[in-house]
């Protein structure tokens, strides 16, 4: 069989997807992906047909890694979206080609909609993956009201649909189909398409039970890729204790120089070492120290087992990574799903969290010694046990799909 992926965003929006598409490939099936023209190669190193599709991570607009204020929630939503139907026509085309012959189409959460299009043109099932619960549920925020939570998700849903409901009309027209009449994600449930929860039920208690096998739960997606520099990372951890990772994957940070101050001054007092990935951030003109490594990035499944605790910003992946490794989590969160997962750590006793932005030397080295305690130990070596491997998360993704490709979509 053929299988069409299409993924928009940030390294992490893009591996999860690509390692599926890995998964089946290796099962004799035949994959293209479209990815940001910047990781078109880091999927093709992976082994993968890739074209370019969307904009380049470096292109993405700031308001998708600004904190969103509860004062006009509404404008960032606009300008994101605003963003997204700029490149649609381009999208469409993109994806019309790579589509074309396929049995199944996969898209990440940019462009969903563009990608439903596609696949009721051809007559083909589309398939989602979700790395935080997107569709309306009561259990996204456990501190609102699950009916007032429920409402809250089902107008969002709405608005945004009313927001690209002209581009999308458009592509519509042009691909011979009729006019929507309702969301983009309603149509692919009427349709019966798979979307696959990419994170696990514990970390949205009664979610499962809510969504009744709807919306398949197989864990995070991850290729868990080795990279040149792992050896040297573990052999520098081997010399001493085991280091604190301190990372904030695409999300770039505005004074580099000041934050290492702050990683190395919170580390000295508290007699730690930091591992510093430098990600997105440019901290090639900083040096090492004696407790301090800076590394440009590595594979966290080898390395996070191996540390004392991880300090990020709250992506998916990376939240997923430092779970699976049964060690502390310490989250300073930014923008866009991250709040969301500091409130999973919390809630589940793994880990602390707090605003990038109102993170201090002090608040630092608080948090950190509270993470450090025993109790954060235990608790994440114990939620650890209960998550989904790496590799079957990956291999229950490609089961549902060669299923929805061999049935038409129909579960």
């Amino acid at each position: 069989m053929k299988f069409a992926l299409a993924s928009c965003g940030t390294r992490g929006d893009v591996e999860p997807c690509a390692a599926v598409g890995l998964e089946l490939l290796n099962r004799g099936h035949e994959v293209v992906m479209a990815a940001p023209p910047d990781q078109v190669g880091f999927v093709q190193g992976m082994g993968l047909t890739a074209v370019p599709m969307g904009p380049a991570t470096g292109e993405i607009p700031e308001v998708f890694v600004t904190p969103w204020t509860i004062k006009d929630p509404i404008k960032p939503v606009r300008e994101a979206l605003d963003h997204i139907t700029q490149r649609w026509a381009e999208v469409s085309e993109t994806l019309k080609s790579l589509a074309d012959g396929a049995d199944l189409l996969l898209t990440g959460v940019s462009y969903q909609e563009s990608a439903a299009n596609v696949a009721e043109h051809y007559g083909i099932p589309v398939a989602a993956w979700h790395h935080v619960p997107m569709r309306p549920n009561g259990h996204l925020i456990s501190i609102v009201p699950a009916t007032l939570l429920r409402s809250a998700m089902k107008f969002s849903d709405w608005a945004q649909w009313r927001v690209v409901k002209r581009a999308e009309d458009t592509q519509r027209g042009q691909l011979d189909l009729p006019r929507a009449k309702g969301p983009a994600s309603r149509r692919m449930a009427e349709r019966g398409a798979v979307e696959m929860q990419a994170y696990d039920a514990l970390c949205f208690p009664g979610l499962a039970a809510e969504w009744s096998g709807q919306r398949p739960f197989v864990g995070a997606l991850t290729a868990e890729l080795p990279t040149d520099l792992d050896d040297d990372v573990l052999t520098w951890i081997a010399a001493g204790k085991p280091p604190i990772y301190f990372g904030f994957g695409s999300m770039p940070v505005k004074s580099p120089a000041d934050m290492v101050r702050m990683i190395s001054a919170a580390c000295e007092t508290l007699g730690e070492r930091a591992l510093i990935c430098s990600g997105a951030t440019d901290l090639a003109d900083i040096p090492d120290s004696r407790r301090v490594k800076i590394v440009r990035g590595f594979s966290h499944a080898a390395v996070f087992p191996a540390c004392r605790a991880v300090v990020h910003h709250g992506g998916a992946g990376t939240t997923a990574a430092g779970m699976r490794a049964g060690i502390p989590t310490l989250i300073l969160w930014v923008a866009s799903d991250q709040p969301i997962w500091a409130a999973v750590v919390k809630r589940l006793k793994v880990g602390r969290a707090r605003r990038f932005s109102r993170t201090t030397g002090k608040s630092l080295t608080k948090d950190l010694r509270r993470i450090l305690a025993s109790q954060y130990d235990d608790r994440a070596r114990e939620v650890a046990a209960q998550m989904t491997k790496a590799r079957a998360s990956v291999c229950s993704a490609a089961d549902l799909l060669e299923h929805a490709a061999q049935n038409k979509g129909i579960r």
